[in-house]
């Protein structure tokens, strides 16, 4: 199975959590899984993705390896959003989504389709 990283953006903490309830009626192995930290760091990403891959019957070193894959490249758009969430506040959270590469082409097809 491949995986897919991205950071999306800056969210208040209540719509996300509003999101994840939202999402919490889905069926937990398909589409995307968001999740947010309160810090734009590899460590605290790599906590939030943690308790996904048991819960979707993903492989976890290959999520957190897409995780660290995406982190050694993208250095600049990081430190884009470690600004914006800095600039944000307290009551917000930077947003990311991890997916099965699949699923998430299945979903964008399902929206186009």
């Amino acid at each position: 199975m491949n995986y897919t990283f991205d950071i999306l953006g800056i969210s208040p903490i209540l719509h996300f959590f509003n999101h994840q309830q939202e999402k919490a009626t889905e069926d937990p192995r398909q589409g995307a899984e968001y999740v947010a930290t309160y810090e734009c760091t590899l460590d605290a990403f790599l906590q939030s993705v943690e308790p996904v891959p048991p819960s979707r019957g993903w492989e976890l070193d290959r999520v957190v390896d897409t995780v660290i894959h995406y982190w050694m490249n993208n250095a600049e758009g990081i430190q884009h959003w470690k600004e914006r969430l800095d600039r944000a506040g307290n009551d917000n959270l930077l947003v990311a989504r991890l997916a099965d590469i699949k699923a998430l082409q299945a979903e964008f097809d399902s929206l186009l389709g």
